[in-house]
C-alpha cells in the first residue's frame, strides 16, 4: 500500500535519467507514462465494447438476418460492401490529373499556390506547436503564469476540425461509392491519436529541431512496418538513404553545445516519446494504404480516420473529466485560445493542401516541397526560440536532407524505368 505510490512518485525522475524542470515536476499525475496509460485506458472503454459488438453482429449473421431501421448503419459500420478498387495502380491514391490545355504560367502559378499553402500551414503549425507545448500563459511581473499540460486536447482539437472541414467537403462534392467497413478506420485513428499525442508531449522534453529530425528518420520503421504489415521489398538505394539518414540524425543528437540551452536537453524521456511517435505513424500509413485498396478519396478517408478520432479523444477526456478542465484554461487564457483554433486550422488546411499537390504534381513534387518545409522548420525554431546548433550537428542536418533528396531522385528515376519495363517482367515494389 505504502510502496506504490512511492514509486509512481520516483518514475519521472527515474525515466528521464536526468534532472527535470520544476515545471514537469508538479506531480506523478503529470508524468507522461502515467498519462499515456490513463489515455489508453480511456480509448479501451470505447474500443473493447465496440469489438464485442462487432464480433456478435458477425457471429449472429446480421448481414443475412438483420431488418429494421438500425439495418443500414450496422452495414456500414461492421461489414461495409467489401467492394474493392481493381483500377488503382499503388492502392494508396486515385490517379492523378494531368494537365490538359494548361499553360506554363498557369502551371507555375499552382505550384507556387501548394508551395506557399504548404509552407504557410505547417510553419506555422510547427511554431504554434513549440509555443503552446514549451512556454507558460498568463504570466506577469509577480505571476509566472503556467503551461499547458493536456496534449490529448489539442489532439480532439485538430480532429475535430479536420472532421467537419473533411465532412463538408465530402458533402459537397462527387465522391466514390464507399465499400470499407467503417470500424477498420478505428486501427489508423488509435495509432494515429497516439503518435499526435507523442509528438505534443515529446516536446516537454525535446528541442523542436531534434523533433523535426526524428520525423525525417520515421523512413526506416516505414520501412520495417512495410515489410511486416503489406509484405513490401525495397532497393539497394532505398537502404542507402534510410543508413544515411541514420547518421545524419545520430550525428546531431550526439553534439553537445558548451552553453546549451535547457529547452534543448534530449532526455530519455523525449527519445522513447520519439520513438512511439515513429512506431505509430509508421503504422498508421501502412494501414491507411492497406485500406485504400478499397474504392474511395483520400478526403475520405480523412473522414473516416477523424470520425474515430473525435469518438475516442472526446470519451477519454470526459471520462477523465480534463475536457472541462482544458475548456477552463481557455477561458483564463484568450491566447492559447487563439493558439489552440489556429493550429486546429493549419492542421486542417495543410491536409487538404497535402491532396491538392499530389493530385496535381503527384507525390515525388510534394515530398520535395515538404523536406524543404522541414528545413525552414528547424531553421524558424532556432530563430524564435533561441536553440543552438553545433557544426557537427549542422553537418547531420546536411547528411538528413541531401538524404532525403537522393531519395525522390532515385524514386522519380525508378518510375522512369519502371514505364519503359516489357509488359512481362514486374519491377521491385517501392516504398
Amino acid at each position: 500500500r505504502f510502496c506504490l505510490p512511492l514509486v509512481l512518485a520516483s518514475l519521472p525522475t527515474m525515466a528521464t535519467g536526468e534532472e527535470i524542470a520544476p515545471a514537469l515536476q508538479d506531480s506523478w499525475g503529470d508524468f507522461w507514462l502515467f498519462r499515456f496509460f490513463v489515455n489508453a485506458a480511456g480509448y479501451a472503454s470505447i474500443v473493447v465494447p465496440g469489438f464485442l459488438l462487432i464480433q456478435y453482429f458477425k457471429r449472429r449473421n446480421y448481414l443475412e438476418t438483420g431488418r429494421g431501421i438500425c439495418f443500414p448503419v450496422i452495414k456500414s459500420c461492421v461489414f461495409g460492401s467489401e467492394l474493392k478498387s481493381v483500377h488503382q495502380e499503388d492502392g494508396s491514391l486515385p490517379p492523378r490529373a494531368e494537365p490538359t490545355e494548361s499553360s506554363t504560367a498557369r502551371q507555375v502559378f499552382k505550384l507556387l499556390f501548394c508551395t506557399a499553402g504548404l509552407q504557410a500551414s505547417y510553419l506555422t503549425w510547427g511554431v504554434l506547436q513549440e509555443r503552446v507545448m514549451t512556454r507558460t500563459y498568463g504570466a506577469t511581473e509577480t505571476d509566472p503564469g503556467e503551461k499547458f499540460k493536456d496534449s490529448q486536447f489539442l489532439v480532439f482539437m485538430n480532429r475535430i476540425l479536420a472532421f467537419t472541414v473533411a465532412g463538408l467537403y465530402c458533402a459537397l462534392t462527387k465522391q466514390p461509392r464507399h465499400g470499407a467497413p467503417m470500424y477498420k478506420y478505428s486501427f489508423a485513428s488509435l495509432s494515429n491519436i497516439l503518435s499526435s499525442w507523442c509528438q505534443y508531449e515529446a516536446l516537454k522534453y525535446i528541442s523542436f529541431p531534434t523533433q523535426v529530425l526524428a520525423k525525417a528518420s520515421k523512413v526506416i520503421p516505414v520501412m520495417m512496418m512495410g515489410k511486416l504489415v503489406s509484405r513490401k521489398s525495397y532497393e539497394y538505394w532505398e537502404y542507402l538513404t534510410a543508413a544515411l539518414i541514420s547518421v545524419g540524425v545520430s550525428m546531431f543528437l550526439l553534439s553537445s553545445a558548451p552553453n546549451r540551452h535547457v529547452s534543448t536537453v534530449t532526455t530519455f524521456s523525449g527519445i522513447v516519446l520519439l520513438a512511439g511517435y515513429i512506431i505509430f505513424d509508421s503504422f498508421t500509413s501502412n494501414w491507411q494504404d492497406a485500406l485504400f485498396t478499397y474504392k474511395m478519396s483520400p478526403v475520405q478517408m480523412m473522414f473516416g480516420v477523424n470520425v474515430f478520432s473525435c469518438l475516442f479523444t472526446v470519451g477519454s477526456l470526459l471520462e477523465q473529466g480534463a475536457l472541462l478542465e482544458s475548456l477552463r484554461f481557455m477561458a483564463r487564457h484568450s491566447e492559447f485560445t487563439a493558439h489552440a483554433v489556429l493550429l486546429s486550422v493549419c492542421s486542417a488546411c495543410g491536409q487538404l493542401f497535402i491532396f491538392y499537390t499530389i493530385n496535381q504534381f503527384g507525390a515525388a513534387v510534394f515530398t520535395i516541397i515538404m523536406t524543404l518545409r522541414q528545413a525552414f522548420a528547424i531553421l524558424l525554431s532556432c530563430l524564435i526560440y533561441g536553440h543552438t546548433v553545433t557544426v557537427v550537428g549542422g553537418l547531420g542536418v546536411a547528411v538528413v536532407f541531401v538524404a532525403l533528396f537522393l531519395r525522390v531522385y532515385a524514386r522519380s528515376r525508378m518510375k522512369k524505368r519502371s514505364k519503359k519495363i516489357p509488359p512481362g517482367e514486374t519491377p521491385v515494389q517501392k516504398v
